[in-house]
C-alpha cells in the first residue's frame, strides 16, 4: 500500500431527507440504509482502506459526532478523527485537513469522498482513484471523478468538460449548477457533461498552494496554526478560530477558479443516496417493485413503495402505490414518492412544532 496516499473522509452531514431515520443527533452515514450488516460510513472506509493505509484516512465530522465515529470505525484513532466545531461548508475544512496531511507528509496525495454514497465495483473505483492519483503526482493538477448521466437529473451539479479531447482524463472547461430539466437534457445531448459527485482528487502542495492563490484570506487564517497542527494545542487553537473562516464550499472557493482541473469519466455505477428514491432504486424488490428494509410485509394492491422499519416488524399495506413508508421509533412517515424533494422542509417544520428531539 502507497504511504503517499491519505484520504479525507466527509462525515459531518445531516442528510436531512432521509429523515426519519437520519436526524440531526445520528445522521445517515451512521446507518445501515442499505440493509448490509454495514453503516455507509462503515462501507465508505472499508472502499478507501482498500488503497489507502488505514492511518491515513482522516474523518471530517462535527464535534458532536466524535463518539459515534470512534464506535463505529474502531481502527481508527482520536487523532484522525478532525472535528469542526462549526458548520462552514466544505472549504474550511477540506483546508484544515489538507493543511495536517501536508505537516504529516509534504508529499501526500489524497482524495477528498463523502461518507454516504453508493459505489458497487470498488475495484472500478479504486483503479479510477489511482489514475487520478498518478496524474496529481506529476502536474499541479486538481481532479474530479464525474459520473456518466444516465437521465437529465436536476438534482445534481454538472461538469463540462472539452469535447475533442482523446484524453482519459479530460479538461474540464467548466461547472454548471443544478439546471431546470430542459438545460439538463441539452447537457445531455451534447455529450460532454458528466455529473459531479463530490469526490476530489489532488497534492496536498497543489491544494493548498490553490487556497494560498484563491483564498489567501481563508489560506493565512488557517496557516497560523500550522505549528499547532497535530499536536496537543491543535484544538485549542481550531476551538478559537474555526469560526472565523468564511462559510463556503469548495466547488465556489477553489473548483470554479482554478485552470487546472480535469476530470475522469467514472468506470463504475454510483448513486448519491440523497433521497429515500435514490436508496428505493439501489434495492431489491419484489414482484410489485415494492422495496423493503428491516420488516416482515404482507402487501395487498401495493406498488413501487419504499418501506423501512428500525426493528423486524411486520407491515401490512393494502392500495397503495408510490409511497414511502418509515417507521422509526416515535416517527412514522407516510409520504408519496413524488414529493420526496419536500421532506427536508417537512422536518424542519416537526422540528419547529413538536421539538429538535423529533428531527
Amino acid at each position: 500500500m502507497n504511504k503517499n496516499y491519505y484520504a479525507v473522509l466527509m462525515a459531518g452531514g445531516v442528510g436531512s431527507r432521509f429523515w426519519p431515520v437520519s436526524t440531526s443527533s445520528y445522521p445517515k452515514q451512521f446507518h445501515d440504509m442499505l440493509g448490509t450488516g454495514q453503516t455507509l460510513i462503515q462501507k465508505t472506509f472499508e472502499r478507501l482502506n482498500q488503497f489507502v493505509p488505514t492511518e491515513n484516512i482522516l474523518i471530517l465530522t462535527n464535534e458532536m459526532y466524535n463518539a459515534i465515529v470512534l464506535e463505529q470505525l474502531p481502527m481508527v484513532t482520536q487523532d484522525q478523527v478532525v472535528l469542526e466545531p462549526a458548520m462552514r461548508n466544505t472549504s474550511p475544512c477540506i483546508l484544515y485537513a489538507s493543511l495536517k496531511i501536508q505537516k504529516m507528509n509534504p508529499n501526500a496525495v489524497m482524495i477528498v469522498a463523502p461518507s454516504d454514497h453508493w459505489i458497487e465495483d470498488e475495484n472500478a473505483f479504486a483503479h479510477d482513484v489511482k489514475t487520478c492519483f498518478d496524474k496529481c503526482e506529476k502536474e499541479a493538477v486538481l481532479c474530479t471523478l464525474g459520473i456518466r448521466p444516465t437521465f437529465p437529473n436536476t438534482g445534481f451539479g454538472y461538469i463540462e468538460f472539452e469535447k475533442e479531447s482523446d484524453q482519459k482524463l479530460k479538461k474540464v472547461i467548466q461547472f454548471r449548477e443544478k439546471p431546470d430539466y430542459e438545460t439538463a437534457r441539452e447537457f445531455l445531448k451534447q455529450g460532454n457533461f458528466l455529473w459531479n459527485a463530490g469526490i476530489f482528487m489532488w497534492s496536498v502542495e497543489t491544494i493548498v498552494g490553490a487556497f494560498k492563490k484563491y483564498q489567501p484570506s481563508q489560506y493565512k487564517l488557517f496557516q497560523e496554526g500550522y505549528s499547532c497542527y497535530n499536536t496537543p494545542d491543535e484544538p485549542e487553537f481550531i476551538q478559537e478560530n474555526y469560526e472565523r473562516a468564511e462559510n463556503i464550499s469548495i466547488d465556489y472557493a477553489i473548483l470554479e477558479r482554478s485552470q487546472s482541473i480535469f476530470t475522469l469519466p467514472a468506470s463504475f455505477d454510483w448513486n448519491d443516496l440523497g433521497t429515500w428514491g435514490a436508496l428505493y432504486d439501489k434495492l431489491d424488490k419484489d414482484s410489485a417493485e415494492n422495496a423493503t428494509v428491516n420488516c416482515r410485509t404482507v402487501l395487498v394492491n401495493a406498488k413501487n413503495n419504499m418501506i423501512r422499519t428500525a426493528t423486524n416488524k411486520v407491515v401490512v399495506v393494502d392500495g397503495l402505490e408510490d409511497y414511502i413508508i418509515v417507521d422509526k421509533e416515535d416517527v412514522l412517515l407516510i409520504y408519496p414518492k413524488s414529493k420526496q424533494q419536500d421532506i427536508k422542509k417537512v422536518r424542519g417544520e416537526i422540528s419547529d412544532t413538536f421539538g429538535e428531539h423529533y428531527a
